[in-house]
This record gives C-alpha cells, structure tokens and sequence, in this order.
C-alpha cells in the first residue's frame, strides 16, 4: 500500500454527555467520502482517542469499517504509553479490517531511536499491516532519529511517515535519506514544502470540514505540479492554520469546524473545553474567508 491523497483523521462526535453520536459519525463519515478524501484516519489524536477506553476504541474501529464499507483506506492510530496496548490495538485493527495502521512513539517514557523501532517492529510482526509512522516530539518529546528510521527500514511494512516535527531540515532529511519511507505532511502550514519534496499525502485534521480546499492543494501540487496555483491556495490557508494551532483548541476548533457544515460534533472530552463565543465567531469568519478565496482560485462557480 502507498499512502496518495487526503488522509483525515475523523473526529468522534459526542452528545453532552460524552457518549458517542453515531448519527453524527455517519454523517462525518459520508460527508468526507463525498468530499473526495482519499483515507480515513480511525483513533488519531484529532480523534480523541486518549480520552476513550479500550472497548470504545475497539467499537470505533468496527462501527468505521461499516460505515466506510471499503470506499477508501481505513488507517488505524496505535497510540497508547506501554507497547503492550498498541499491539492489542494493532491486533484489534486487522480484525476489524483495517488497511493499515498508524504508530506513533509512547509518550512520556522519552524512548531512545532503538527503543521506539523496538516499539514500532513489535506492532509489525503482531498484525503484518502497511505503516505510517508518526513523529510528532512536540506532544511526546523525542523525535524518531535516524536510528530509528534505520531499524524499521528493515521491514518493507513501513512505507510512510507522517512528519510533524516542524523542522524543516528533517524534511529534507527524510526526502533525502530515506526515500522509501514515503513523506506525508503533519505540519499543516508546511504542506506547500512537502509537496515541493516529493510528499504523496497529506494527513490533515482541518479536512474534516474543509476538505475542498485540502483536495485543492494535493491536487495542484501533488497530482498537477502547479505549484503556482498551490502557493495562492496556501497562502489562502493560512490564516486558518494560525486559527488552529493558537491556545492549545485545536481539537475544539475542528469540531465546531464541523458543525459549522451542519454536522453537530459535540463537545471535547475533559480536560478539553468547548470554544467560547469569541473564538466560535473568529473561527467562523476565517473559514469564510478561507472558502471564498480558494473558490476563487478554482474557479468555483463562475
């Protein structure tokens, strides 16, 4: 399997009392298939997943599968602090069909490079699924080295990596030295920069309700080569991705991101917060902004 397109990492709607709305997962689920993502991302961080239990975990990885029904990829995120849990996940996500698997490093351990490929190799030999690694130092600290990369290089499972370090020279690093480990953007306002180097995909929560506009990225960079047209759209972006990342609400912000498409998404599970009005309003106007300009870009309804 290679890793080409739009991959978003769903969100889990909740009803206030924090169950689960499954309406509103249906709604999500479709809403992205018809947008044209390419992948749909189970228990990613956008998708809470540390905040649910195992039995919900593995409830979302079934109730999924049905819901997409094999129209696209189903990747399913592995994260959980021993490695015990990531392979009972990994296990639970074969038998649950899942089409590959997304491992990122324990947090708060502060593994060394050889101890998270150990982490990594062991998740592979318990399901045998394609991988997509996710380096992400700035929620666990560490960043998967080049030790790392070396170890589970051995193993032709490993065929992606989603890179959020932000640090540009591990960009060209991974482009460079690693080319058959195949990049993937998770650093959202670097996105035009991974697709100059050669990045195939993009994992990007803001897809979950702007998927138009990130569609229109790939596909201008990606799949075009116009990197002319991929600058306006980014630059379009941007704001948007200012928006998110501020104050620590980025989970709040995709979901009331969603539920502006019509689709209630709920409330993030504590210690989360729902947005406040100030921020629901500042939200609003950019992604306003956002689609008007993109639109315009595409030639959207002229």
């Amino acid at each position: 399997m290679q890793f080409e397109g739009i991959y978003t990492p769903v969100v889990t709607p909740y009803f206030d009392d924090f169950t689960c709305n499954e309406d509103a997962l249906a709604q999500t689920i479709e809403h992205l298939i018809g947008a044209g993502v390419h992948g749909i991302i189970v228990a990613g961080s956008t998708g809470e997943y540390y905040a649910q239990t195992k039995k919900e975990r593995v409830w979302m990885m079934g109730r999924c599968r049905d819901l997409i029904n094999g129209r696209v990829p189903m990747i399913v995120g592995t994260g959980a602090m021993r490695t015990e849990d990531s392979i009972e996940y990994a296990q639970q996500a074969k038998a649950n069909g899942a089409d590959g698997l997304l491992v990122a490093t324990p947090p708060y351990a502060y593994p060394t490079g050889r101890e998270i490929a150990l982490h990594a190799l062991a998740i592979d030999r318990a399901a045998n699924l394609p991988i997509m690694l996710y380096n992400y130092p700035g929620r666990m600290s560490v960043n998967m080295d080049e030790e790392t990369l070396d170890r589970v290089g051995r193993s032709p499972n490993f065929v992606a990596i989603k890179e959020s370090s932000g640090d540009i020279n591990r960009l060209h690093m991974l482009a460079r030295d690693y080319p058959h480990i195949g990049l993937s953007c998770g650093m959202d306002d670097q996105a035009l920069e991974f697709f100059a180097w050669g990045a195939r995909s993009w994992v990007c929560a803001g897809s979950n309700f702007a998927p138009e506009a990130h569609i229109a990225m790939y596909q201008a960079c990606a799949v075009e080569g116009d990197f002319t047209k991929g600058r306006a759209i980014m630059s379009a972006m941007m704001p948007l991705m200012r928006v998110l990342e501020q104050g620590g609400k980025f989970v709040q912000c995709i979901k009331y991101g969603l539920t502006l498409r019509g689709i209630d998404a709920g409330p993030p599970r504590k210690p989360l917060q729902p947005l406040n009005k100030d921020d629901k309003r500042e939200l609003a106007e950019v992604i306003r902004t956002m689609n008007t300009a993109v639109n315009d870009i595409m030639g959207v309804g002229k």
